[in-house]
């Protein structure tokens, strides 16, 4: 009786939760951004007002599930965040792991999908952040370096999309291009989350018997100078990829 009732209370609070987000994300288009358009900023600073905001709200939407019921978490090595032109890489083995990973971080540039640029709740939210769309690859990276030259913090998940559970690693190289060519601070945040839930095989209402627990760990940040003295530098972003994906399978071994 007990764990039906459970059950039923987090399906509840997930449905909850996510009508939350989306109500969230209008008001900060309609009341929050065009307010912070009247103050006396240039557009620099008006984004990471924006960046400042989406950290808070995804904060507060964290700390809302977690007291509903429908997850644990914990952060090793957070005070390895928010360093000045930092790249953050990370995997995506779930939905929630976005908002969770810029929640720790209050300026956070990221790469999202060109489609969510056409999503009436989201739209309003990648405009004024600032985000950089996947649309074209060349000016996807071209912006992303600019970003961590000029100090910037980015974040990625070379995936592309949510990795599907037991399946292997396949990142993008666009991360690793983007490393090597702003030679950027990089940091690998190794994601887990037990059990299994909100992953791309499964819809939001698919929740598992009990809540989940997202797990986070930042890495120190790697050097990159063996792989700045490859040529060209084709070879060395296929060789900087390879690393990624063995570090991160690595990673899930340990979590296994």
């Amino acid at each position: 009786m007990y764990k039906s009732l459970n059950y039923c209370w987090r399906l509840f609070a997930t449905g909850l939760s996510f009508s939350v987000f989306g109500l969230g994300a209008v008001f900060l288009r309609v009341l929050v951004f065009p307010l912070l358009r009247l103050t006396p900023s240039n557009r620099q600073q008006r984004i990471a007002n924006v960046q400042r905001w989406v950290h808070y709200s995804f904060y507060i939407f964290i700390g809302l599930m977690h007291r509903l019921g429908i997850m644990t978490y914990e952060v090793k090595g957070e005070e390895k965040l928010r360093q000045p032109g930092q790249l953050i890489i990370a995997n995506h083995p779930t939905l929630i792991d976005v908002v969770f990973l810029i929640s720790r971080i209050p300026e956070a540039n990221c790469i999202v999908k060109e489609k969510l640029w056409h999503n009436p709740f989201i739209r309003g939210v990648v405009e004024n952040a600032g985000y950089i769309s996947n649309g074209n690859p060349e000016v996807m990276i071209s912006e992303s370096v600019a970003c961590l030259k000029a100090g910037g913090t980015m974040v990625i998940f070379p995936e592309g999309t949510r990795s599907l559970p037991n399946e292997q690693y396949k990142f993008q190289r666009s991360a690793a291009h983007i490393a090597i060519k702003a030679n950027a601070k990089v940091s690998l945040v190794s994601i887990s989350c037990t059990p299994n839930t909100l992953t791309k095989a499964e819809k939001w209402y698919q929740i598992p018997e009990r809540r989940f627990h997202l797990a986070m760990s930042v890495g120190d940040n790697i050097v990159l100078d063996e792989f700045l003295a490859i040529e060209p530098k084709s070879i060395a972003v296929r060789r900087f990829n390879r690393y990624l994906q063995n570090y991160f399978e690595q990673q899930r071994e340990c979590n296994e």
